[in-house]
């Protein structure tokens, strides 16, 4: 567990592309390990260490979670808001973020084992506290195995320390990001260049924070699923269906 920590959910998006599968449902209230995709991945976040989760919905995904009774936990923090990209859905979720030194972020259709994204949350921690930190927060990463769209990261070895990822962007490499991020608070910091600049996306600014010196840590996770359309969705539940239970040699998954 990792004490006094504030976790942030990207969820204002539509998920087009699943919609046909799941009765023109909003991705975040697509069900998942029985319960909504939004609740689900919060609760996560919560295992992680996260006291409170503060989560960025669109008026839609809001109108019907509250139309279909969606049970949220007291520690997690509706906010809504009809925003343009994911970039400025992070610049909202900034705004109820004051004061924070690092938080802990997902998007909402990033699945991965619980116990695996504990560990990211703990050595992401490790890695950048105290003032001769060497890093100002971490991304967690996958081996790239074809999906559409990912975002690349170039990475350099430490050495036993880790590595540091020297670039993001199209440019074809062997590790994607994969949907968890360990940021500290000056990445708000970047809002007014990236407007004027007219990026449109969270991973240019990510790419945009990196190329100006953030130095941001690259934890390889085992595996996780993007869930973009009814196929994903499909692996994501067989994944879950088969994680070993807390307590069992698996060691703290789902």
């Amino acid at each position: 567990m990792v004490g006094d920590l504030c976790g942030a959910i990207i969820a204002a998006g539509r998920g087009e592309r699943l919609r046909g599968a799941v009765d023109n449902l909003p991705k975040p209230l697509v069900e998942l390990g029985g319960e909504a995709m939004l609740v689900r991945q919060a609760r996560m976040l919560h295992r992680a260490g996260a006291e409170t989760v503060v989560a960025l919905v669109n008026s839609e995904t809001a109108a019907l979670a509250a139309a279909r009774a969606v049970r949220i936990p007291p520690w997690l923090k509706l906010q809504v808001r009809d925003t343009a990209s994911s970039m400025e859905s992070l610049f909202a979720l900034g705004e109820h973020l004051r004061g924070v030194r690092h938080f802990l972020l997902a998007t909402v259709d990033a699945v991965v084992d619980a116990a695996e994204l504990g560990r990211f949350a703990a050595r992401a921690l490790e890695l950048t506290a105290g003032a001769a930190a060497r890093f100002d927060g971490a991304l967690a990463l996958v081996r790239w195995r074809g999906d559409r769209r990912p975002l690349f990261a170039q990475v350099v070895s430490d050495g036993p320390d880790g590595a540091t990822i020297a670039a993001l962007g199209e440019r074809e490499s062997a590790m994607v990001t994969a949907g968890f991020y360990w940021l500290p608070a000056a990445i708000f910091d970047f809002a007014p260049r990236a407007r004027a600049e007219r990026l449109d996306a969270m991973r240019k600014l990510l790419a945009m924070a990196v190329a100006s010196g953030m130095r941001l840590a690259a934890l390889e996770l085992a595996a996780t699923i993007d869930v973009d359309e009814s196929a994903d969705l499909a692996a994501a539940r067989a994944m879950i269906a088969h994680a070993p239970r807390r307590g069992t040699s698996g060691g703290g998954g789902e």
